[in-house]
């Protein structure tokens, strides 16, 4: 599998039976092409859809069914429709269990910056901030460094911080971080990484309690 995908699956197993998870742009909507078999939980797209299934084949494209990212979806059996007002009703009023959102840095105590200044050709706020407020619990996927291989987990985030609310785990191409009142605490390294490799690849202090080594 490539990066994107072992962090979408890894991510997968965050989910259990009966959640309401909301797939954020980017890795987040590959999530839902790696659901454990037999586990039933109900994607959201905050522009008005509950029961997102996965990504269709390209001859089996409904031009009429995209999430909020624009991308082609599918749709579970009792799915619901709604307008995008009351998609954000749900969010704000504390209906969503999971969100899984992209980030451009994680602070060491595990807020978020997804979003970038005005003028960049990079993500806008969008509806991040709602659901860093909104859901129960925050999962971030993102790669382990930028494209010019800068940390993005982070002591302090440069760029703004979409919330103020402390997410719950932080999953990357090379480790998964659980965020504790103490901070980062490493607990799983995946795809062959070392404790060396991201040790030097994370750009914050975290501790080490590592349950398991996942490769992919």
């Amino acid at each position: 599998m490539d990066f994107k995908a072992i962090i979408a699956a890894r991510a997968a197993l965050e989910l259990q039976d009966g959640d309401i998870v909301n797939l954020g742009v980017g890795i987040p909507t590959l999530v839902v092409n790696y659901l454990p078999e037999g586990r039933e939980v109900f994607m959201h797209t905050e522009n008005g859809l509950l029961g997102v299934g996965p990504t269709p084949a390209p001859d089996h494209v409904d031009p009429d069914l995209i999430n909020a990212s624009k991308l082609p979806v599918t749709q579970t059996v009792g799915c619901s429709f709604f307008a995008s007002d009351e998609s954000f009703a749900m969010i704000r009023g504390g209906h969503i269990d999971v969100t899984i959102l992209g980030a451009l840095q994680v602070d060491t105590r595990g807020r978020v910056a997804n979003w970038s200044v005005p003028g960049k050709p990079i993500l806008g706020v969008g509806g991040a901030m709602d659901l860093l407020i909104g859901a129960k619990r925050v999962i971030v996927t993102m790669s382990h460094t930028d494209r010019n291989g800068n940390p993005k987990i982070v002591e302090e985030c440069t760029l703004p911080l979409t919330a103020d609310r402390n997410v719950n785990v932080v999953i990357t191409d090379l480790a998964v971080f659980k965020v504790e009142p103490q901070g980062l605490v490493l607990t799983e390294l995946l795809s062959g990484a070392t404790l060396d490799e991201v040790t030097a690849k994370t750009g914050a202090r975290f501790d080490v309690k590592l349950v398991e080594t996942t490769t992919g």
